[in-house]
């Protein structure tokens, strides 16, 4: 009963988590952007880090709110460069700022040694600690932001499959991508003080790769998603106290593991049956 009721709050956690990734991965994947999350995380830690180098406690407001400015600035860059007729590919321009965040984030702890463990919760989190107070306050958040997305919905789908036919619709493309990754910025922010950025990266991608396996419909992604995180969530929480290894980590290696099976099953299983 001990162990299940410190369980709780990461596992809970973890299922807010899956439940707003799981749909930003499925407007992500259609994007072709599959690294944005990364990306973004990666400029969100850069601003903690950053923060912290002046002084700033990690998991404070202050921390937050500079981690995300440093977040609306990546999302203000993505926005404007997708285009009908771009030479450089965004996906190029997203591994771009995320290996100079990653590079500045660590030149910023070089000069602050007292700290590199912080850099490592960044990296891998640590959400087997995670306070309810933490997880009602990502709750109401993520709540939000649902809400948003699913207000405007129609125009952020039809951005994400076929921004040219969007476009020409009448949609102003680089204000609602500019939305979308603004909103995004807010999930990416939070997502990271809490489970750290690889953590936060396969919540995004790795569901909705899942559930791509077995359907190309939004509605049957999103249930599939969702329960692929959920299981995974539980799975990997439990292993990660019972094992007495990193918990960001324990859930990382977890997705994969249940995305080769996934995979088999749908190789050698699924279309006989199909």
């Amino acid at each position: 009963m001990d162990t299940l009721s410190f369980l709780l709050a990461p596992f809970i956690a973890s299922l807010i988590l899956t439940g707003i990734h799981a749909y930003l991965g499925v407007h992500v994947v259609e994007r072709g952007v599959i690294f944005v999350d990364l990306s973004l995380a990666q400029i969100a830690a850069l601003g903690t880090t950053i923060a912290v180098l002046y002084g700033i406690e990690p998991h404070s407001t202050g921390a937050y709110v500079v981690s995300l400015i440093f977040t609306f600035i990546g999302a203000a860059l993505f926005s404007t460069i997708r285009g009908r007729q771009v030479r450089i590919p965004q996906e190029a321009i997203i591994g771009i700022c995320y290996a100079v965040a990653s590079a500045a984030a660590i030149l910023a702890m070089s000069k602050s040694t007292e700290q590199t463990e912080h850099l490592k919760e960044m990296l891998v989190g640590n959400i087997l600690t995670v306070s309810w107070f933490e997880v009602g306050k990502t709750a109401a958040l993520y709540g939000a932001i649902g809400l948003f997305h699913y207000v405007f919905r129609k125009k952020f789908l039809a951005i994400s499959m076929d921004a040219v036919k969007a476009e020409a619709d009448g949609i102003n493309t680089r204000l609602w991508d500019f939305l979308f990754y603004a909103s995004f910025g807010f999930v990416v922010t939070s997502s990271v003080a809490i489970a750290g950025v690889l953590l936060v990266f396969c919540y995004l991608i790795v569901p909705s790769v899942g559930a791509m396996l077995f359907s190309a419909k939004i509605g049957t992604r999103l249930a599939i998603g969702w329960t692929m995180g959920t299981v995974v969530s539980a799975i990997g929480v439990y292993l990660s106290l019972k094992i007495d290894l990193p918990t960001g980590a324990t859930i990382v290696c977890t997705f994969a593991l249940v995305l080769i099976l996934m995979a088999i099953f749908r190789q050698f299983f699924w279309r006989r049956t199909a």
